[in-house]
């Protein structure tokens, strides 16, 4: 079957490109969350200078630390 194929061929490229992503924490935008406990940053990637992304945070995190992304293509919505 087509989809059968397709998926198959979207798993593989999954596990090409399934490697950590490095991004420095360029500035800390706010608190977030229900009880407050997760920190909305924006990132920029080692690799990729030009690029950067906004991504929630639990735990302790400030300006200037190494954050290692499990996937980078997903980015958090804007605090309101």
């Amino acid at each position: 079957h087509w989809f059968a194929r397709y998926w198959r061929a979207l798993v593989e490229m999954d596990k090409l490109d399934s490697r950590p992503k490095l991004a420095r924490v360029k500035n800390v935008l706010g608190r977030t969350g229900s009880r407050g406990t997760v920190t909305q940053v924006r990132v920029e990637f080692l690799d990729d200078v030009n690029r950067s992304i906004i991504r929630n945070v639990k735990g302790p995190v400030r300006e200037g630390d190494i954050l290692v992304l499990l996937e980078s293509e997903r980015e958090a919505r804007r605090l309101r």
